[in-house]
C-alpha cells in the first residue's frame, strides 16, 4: 500500500504548482481574448452582436462537459484525464491562432473549452485529495484561488500586450508551451490511479447525459443571444429556448433512470456544495460581464489602445493574488461564511462603483478604485466558494464536485455575458434611436449591465454565506479520515 498522502514530503507542492499553472492558463483564456476582440472582429469580419460567441463558445463547451470531465477523472484515473485535457487544450489553442474566418475560430474555441473541461476538474480533485489536513488544504486552496483569480485578471493585461505587439493570434498561441510542456512534466510527476474495473466503468459511463446537458445549455445561450439581437418575438430565439427546455428535461430524466448517472443527484444533499454552486453561478455572471463591459469602455469610450486597456487591469491582477492568499489564512480565523460574505459584499459594491463610470472619465477616477476593491472581493469570494464546494463530499466524488463548481463558474459567466450584454446593447440602441451610436450611448448601456450585475451579486451575498457550513472534519480542525480512495489518490502524486 502506498504512503498516505497526508505524510508525503514536499513533492506535493510541486504537484500543486503544476496543477495551479494549468488552471491559470484555463482561466486566463476566458479574459485574455476580451482585449483582442476588436482586432479579431476586424480581421475575421465578426458582427458586433456575434462577437460574444468568441467567449461563449469556449465557456459553453467548458461548462457543459465539465461534469463529464469530473466524473471521468473519478472513474478512469486522474492522470490520464488531466493529461488528455492538457494536450487537447494546447492543440486547440494552436488552431485558434491559425483560424482564417469566424467559423473556424468559434469551432477551435469550442474544442479549447472541451480540453479545459477535461483537465480542470481532474486538477481540482487532485488538489483536494492531496491536501487532506485542514490547515494545508486551506493553504493549497489559497494558492489555487490566487493563481486562478490572477489568471482572469492577468489575461486582460497580457491580452493587451500581445494584441498590440505580435498580434491577436498570440493570445491563443501563448497557451501552447505551458499546456504541452505541462503534459510532458505531468507524465513524470504524476502516477496513474486506475484499477481493474476500468473497462466496466467505461461501459457504464453516462456519455448521453453529458451530450444532453451540453446541447441544452448551448441552445439556451443561443436563444438568449437571439433575443438580444432580434427582440423577444424572434422565431429563432423561441425555437432555441424551447429546444433547450426539451434537452435539459431529457437530461434530468436520463440521470434519474440510468444506473450510473453523470450526476448522482444525491450529491446535492450537501448544503455547502449546493449553496456554493448557486453563489458561483451568480458571481461569475457578474464578474465576466464586468470584464467585457470595462474592456469595451476603455477602448470604445475612452479611446484606449489594447495595450493601455490591458495594463489598466494590472492592479486587479496583483490584488487578486494578494487577497486570495489573505483569504486562505482568514478561513481558519473567522470562518468560511464570513470570508464569503466579505468577498461578495466587496464584489457587489465594486460593480456598483464601476457603474458610475462617465463618458469623459479617466482610469484614476472611474476604474482604479473599483478594480482594487473587486480584487478584494474576488480573492475572498473565490477561495471561500471553492473550499465550500469540495470540502463536504467524499474523496470518490471530488472530481464530480470539481466539475460542478467549475461548470457553475463557466455557465454563469456565459449566461451573464449573454443576458447582460444583450441588455446593454438594447439600452444603447434605444438611446441612439435611428441615429449613430455615440460614446455616451455606449457608456449608458454598459452602466445598465453593471448595475444589474451588482444587484445580482448583492442578492446572493444576502443569502449564500448563511447557507454554507464547514464539514465535520474541518470544524474540528483535524485531518480527514483515511479512506481507500484517499490512499489511491496518494499514488497519483508519489513515485
Amino acid at each position: 500500500m502506498s504512503e498516505p498522502v497526508t505524510t508525503m514530503d514536499s513533492r506535493r507542492w510541486y504537484v500543486l504548482a503544476l496543477l495551479a499553472m494549468t488552471q491559470f492558463v484555463v482561466i486566463l483564456d476566458i479574459t485574455i481574448v476580451n482585449i483582442a476582440l476588436p482586432a479579431i472582429k476586424d480581421h475575421l469580419d465578426f458582427s458586433e452582436k456575434g462577437l460574444p460567441w468568441v467567449v461563449d463558445a469556449y465557456m459553453l463547451t467548458f461548462g457543459g462537459f465539465l461534469l463529464m470531465g469530473g466524473r471521468a477523472a473519478d472513474l478512469f484515473g486522474r492522470k490520464r484525464i488531466f493529461l488528455s485535457g492538457l494536450v487537447l487544450f494546447g492543440l486547440s489553442s494552436l488552431a485558434c491562432g491559425l483560424a482564417n474566418n469566424s467559423g473556424e475560430l468559434i469551432t477551435a474555441r469550442a474544442f479549447q473549452g472541451l480540453g479545459g473541461a477535461i483537465l480542470s476538474p481532474a486538477a481540482l480533485s487532485l488538489v483536494a485529495v492531496t491536501f487532506t489536513r485542514d490547515e494545508e488544504r486551506n493553504k493549497a486552496m489559497g494558492i489555487w484561488g490566487a493563481v486562478a483569480g490572477a489568471g482572469g485578471a492577468t489575461g486582460v493585461v497580457l491580452g493587451g500586450v500581445l494584441t498590440d505587439g505580435p498580434g491577436w493570434e498570440w493570445v491563443f498561441w501563448v497557451n501552447v508551451p505551458f499546456t504541452l510542456g505541462g503534459a510532458l512534466i505531468g507524465t513524470r510527476l504524476l502516477v496513474e490511479n486506475l484499477d481493474s474495473t476500468t473497462v466496466r466503468k467505461f461501459r457504464e459511463f453516462d456519455l448521453l447525459g453529458a451530450l444532453l446537458v451540453t446541447a441544452g445549455l448551448s441552445a439556451l445561450i443561443y436563444g438568449l443571444v437571439q433575443i438580444g439581437e432580434s427582440g423577444s418575438g424572434s422565431a429563432k430565439a423561441g425555437i432555441a429556448l424551447g429546444l433547450a427546455v426539451l434537452l435539459l428535461v431529457a437530461f434530468v430524466m436520463t440521470e434519474l433512470r440510468t444506473s450510473s448517472p453523470l450526476v448522482p443527484f444525491g450529491i446535492f444533499r450537501s448544503r455547502s456544495l449546493t449553496a456554493a454552486n448557486v453563489v458561483m453561478l451568480a458571481f461569475a455572471a457578474g464578474v465576466v460581464a464586468m470584464n467585457f463591459f470595462v474592456t469595451l469602455y476603455l477602448q470604445q469610450v475612452l479611446g484606449y489602445s489594447a495595450l493601455e486597456a490591458g495594463l489598466s487591469f494590472l492592479p486587479m491582477a496583483l490584488g487578486q493574488i494578494v487577497f486570495s492568499t489573505v483569504a486562505s489564512k482568514m478561513l481558519g480565523k473567522i470562518g468560511l461564511p464570513r470570508v464569503m460574505l466579505i468577498g461578495l459584499v466587496a464584489s457587489a459594491v465594486a460593480l456598483g462603483w464601476f457603474a458610475l463610470m462617465r463618458p469623459d472619465g479617466s482610469f484614476l477616477v472611474d476604474v482604479l478604485g473599483p478594480a482594487v476593491l473587486l480584487s478584494v472581493g474576488g480573492g475572498f469570494s473565490f477561495v471561500a466558494i471553492v473550499v465550500s464546494a469540495i470540502s463536504g463530499v467524499q474523496p470518490m466524488e471530488q472530481g464530480l464536485a470539481g466539475g460542478l463548481i467549475n461548470m457553475s463558474q463557466q455557465v454563469g459567466g456565459a449566461l451573464g455575458l449573454a443576458v447582460l450584454s444583450s441588455l446593454a446593447a438594447w439600452r444603447t440602441d434605444h438611446l441612439a434611436g435611428s441615429g449613430p451610436i455615440s460614446s455616451t450611448d455606449l457608456n449608458n448601456g454598459f452602466r445598465l449591465g453593471l448595475i444589474v450585475a451588482a444587484v445580482l451579486i448583492a442578492i446572493v451575498a444576502a443569502v449564500g454565506p448563511y447557507a454554507v457550513r464547514a464539514p465535520a472534519a474541518a470544524a474540528g480542525g483535524g485531518e480527514a479520515a483515511p479512506t481507500e480512495d484517499t490512499e489511491a489518490a496518494g499514488e497519483t502524486v508519489t513515485s
